[in-house]
């Protein structure tokens, strides 16, 4: 079996959008006393467009359209990268009846990211760093 054949564009951008699914529901932040939240416990509306966008990338995928993939892992970057600064401003946001910026930046320091964004970010520049495959057969004629 040839192993460019088994390991193509589409695998590689499947692998990516599978990461990204699994991601959603891996830790993303530590809460002190609360536990681990995954998108789905950080916000609903986001972890729903999470999902849209990855559900319109496998439109791309199953049409073999790259430009498509692209675009929508380019927007799942943009939403994680959202996500991170959100966190940290309704992290200070939550402690904004302290009475000095210090202590808020302390407490709201106690907010840690977990593993899964690694996850969640590594299947989103598989997506979009997946080369289009031009050449269908590799094999030189003789």
């Amino acid at each position: 079996m040839y192993f460019g054949t088994f390991v193509n564009m589409k695998n590689i951008q499947l692998l990516g959008l599978l990461l990204v699914i699994i991601g959603s529901f891996l830790p993303l932040v530590h809460v002190p006393v609360i536990g681990n939240w995954n998108y789905w416990k950080l916000d609903h509306y986001l972890a729903i467009a999470c999902w849209i966008f990855a559900a319109c990338a496998v439109f791309g995928i199953v049409n073999s359209n790259t430009k498509i993939v692209r675009f929508f892992g380019i927007l799942l970057i943009l939403l994680f990268a959202f996500t991170l600064v959100a966190v940290k401003v309704q992290s200070l946001q939550y402690f904004s009846f302290l009475p000095f910026k210090s202590w808020r930046e302390t407490f709201s320091g106690v907010v840690k990211l977990k593993w899964g964004w690694i996850i969640e970010f590594l299947g989103a520049f598989m997506m979009v760093l997946a080369g289009s495959n031009k050449t269908v057969n590799k094999r030189t004629q003789i």
